[in-house]
């Protein structure tokens, strides 16, 4: 039990505690923590305010969220490398509700995510993570890839439209019908990223490609914009009021201030009306949003664990990620959660302790304030790509395809209604099938595997010699509801041919309601043709439910026995 205790254990700013209570921190560990939280910071920037604006929101809101959550989920969390922040995954839930309720009821929306999130903690709901099923997360991870791809062609092509639509075949449809107003100096500017991209790591440097590639890509569209070509950029695209009234281009060089999440824009531009009404109507959206950040976070915390062989606190993690939520709102920053990507580069450049998140917090922070006249320049068409190879990259292609090779087909059809379902619908209801098909596959294929055989005259377990009339059958495998009829249908027809039966139990793990209601028709059954039944060699669960149940021996129809050798000593006097 002591190994699985991550699973269960509870407290604030576990990781932090943990990493720094047993082995101590000095000046070496916290080289080695600063030099990674500047390097994490600076491949978060770009993909902050990219996810940001692929969430139908500003750009600094990307920002705020990496800052904020960056650095309270760290103090706060379970995983001592995990770094959170805005993330890919969120893009096909927070887009829409920006759309419906506004930047105000996104950040509400975040709120209640963070309640249910600690919810989840306080009740150790971390644990189960473990039962959810591969073909299910490369199921709905690959289609989210999918929808965050195919929102991004709009800038990568240049395209006029201000809004997609809601619905998947309806975005494709704008994007094809779009396709004639393609703006060839965008898409160049596109190319040219996705061009360095994948040139860089060729390099082998330490230096992600995601820098050199908007770098080189927003150096490239500022010759072309002085051309006169017009590619969009964040300056272009982005403005903000100065205090004087007039309007700044891109993200405004300030720090996050405190404001209520209640009182920002809804979707026709006003403050939010705060009523039970509008809680209510979030509440389903609140619920998604906290799903997928305990999925993603407490996965972020397990992949770390195989690389770095130490163990987090998952319900602790859950309880960092909900703090986290319930802060960043009210300084203006969207959903955040661990990120896989980043919390491994951070691992790779040699990060000790969560100190390392809360430095790569305070350099999205310097950046913010120093260089966001800079960060104006960056090209629509290149953030665009950027997110086209997050996309990529989260979709884990090389398992789809290892999956597909290898699984057998109920995995298969799990991974195939995940994937549809996320595309074509939503999240939720991708997962809630994806889990639900994958649990009726499992209990299907398991009840198949409960086998009834008549050893009756297999010497080398049955050596005694039995009565004429009684037979000796095995059971294998555990006695519930989706098994235990048809085994024990089996066995009322055999009541027909013989006087008595023994069965043996040495082989059934479990018995549920179900198999117990089972047994009960299949004793009536024994009474009625007078076949007597001896049960032996029960294990401890299904004894348990047995003496739970009440269920006595029968005078003249049933009995049970502790062993097969005593059950058979027993028929020898009949």
């Amino acid at each position: 039990m002591q190994q699985r205790a991550h699973l269960f254990s509870l407290r604030i700013a576990h990781a932090l505690r943990e990493s720094i209570n047993r082995t101590g921190y000095d000046s070496t560990k916290f080289g080695k923590d600063l030099l990674a939280g500047i390097t994490v910071g600076i491949i978060a920037i770009p993909l902050a305010m990219a996810l940001a604006i692929a969430s139908g929101v500003a750009p600094q809101y990307g920002l705020y969220t990496a800052i904020i959550g960056g650095i309270v989920i760290a103090i706060s969390g379970g995983s001592r490398y995990s770094i959170s922040g805005p993330t890919a995954a969120f893009v096909v839930i927070l887009y829409p509700i920006v759309q419906q309720y506004g930047f105000g009821g996104l950040l509400l929306a975040t709120i209640m995510s963070g309640l249910i999130l600690v919810i989840m903690a306080i009740l150790r709901l971390g644990r189960f993570i473990e039962y959810i099923p591969e073909a299910v997360t490369l199921g709905f991870t690959g289609g989210i890839a999918v929808v965050i791809a195919t929102l991004q062609f709009n800038d990568i092509l240049g395209l006029s439209i201000e809004t997609l639509p809601e619905h998947y075949w309806d975005k494709l449809a704008s994007l094809v019908s779009a396709l004639p107003e393609l703006h060839l100096p965008s898409f160049t500017v596109a190319i040219f990223t996705l061009v360095i991209m994948l040139i860089w790591p060729k390099f082998k440097t330490v230096i992600p490609a995601h820098l050199p590639a908007v770098i080189f890509g927003s150096l490239f569209a500022l010759v072309l914009n002085n051309m006169g070509m017009e590619i969009a950029t964040i300056g272009s695209r982005f403005h903000y009021l100065l205090p004087d009234g007039s309007q700044g281009a891109g993200i405004p060089p300030y720090l996050p201030t405190f404001e209520w999440p209640w009182l920002q824009a809804g979707a026709n531009g006003q403050a939010l009306v705060l009523s039970w009404t509008l809680l209510s109507d979030l509440l389903p959206a609140a619920f998604a949003i906290a799903m997928l950040g305990a999925i993603e976070s407490l996965l972020c915390a397990v992949v770390l664990d195989g690389i770095t062989g130490k163990r987090h606190s998952a319900n602790s993690e859950l309880l960092g990620q909900g703090i986290g939520n319930i802060v960043v709102p009210f300084f203006g920053g969207i959903t955040a959660t661990a990120a896989i990507a980043r919390s491994a580069a951070n691992v790779k450049a040699g990060a000790q302790t969560p100190i390392s998140a809360v430095i790569h917090g305070l350099v999205v922070l310097a950046s913010l304030v120093l260089f966001a006249p800079l960060l104006a320049y960056l090209p629509m068409p290149s953030m665009a790509v950027l997110l086209l190879v997050v996309a990529w990259n989260m979709s884990e292609a090389g398992k789809v395809l290892h999956l597909l090779k290898t699984a057998p087909k109920s995995d298969l059809w799990v991974f195939a209604i995940c994937f549809s379902f996320t595309i074509l619908f939503d999240m939720v209801l991708a997962i809630t099938a994806g889990i639900l098909l994958a649990a009726v596959l499992f209990m299907k294929e398991i009840a198949e595997m409960v086998k009834v055989t008549d050893i009756t005259d297999n010497k080398r377990i049955v050596a005694a010699d039995i009565p004429a009339g009684w037979r000796v059958f095995k059971i294998n495998g555990p006695l519930f509801f989706a098994a235990a009829d048809r085994v024990f249908s089996e066995l009322a027809v055999k009541t027909t041919e013989v006087d008595g039966l023994v069965l043996y139990l040495d082989g059934v793990p479990l018995l549920d309601a179900g198999g117990l209601a089972a047994m009960d028709q299949f004793v009536n059954q024994c009474k009625i043709y007078n076949t007597q039944v001896i049960f032996c060699d029960l294990q401890f669960q299904p004894l348990k439910t047995l003496a739970r149940a009440g269920v006595k021996p029968i005078g003249g129809v049933t009995s049970f026995s502790p062993t097969l050798h005593e059950a058979l000593r027993d028929i020898a006097n009949y």
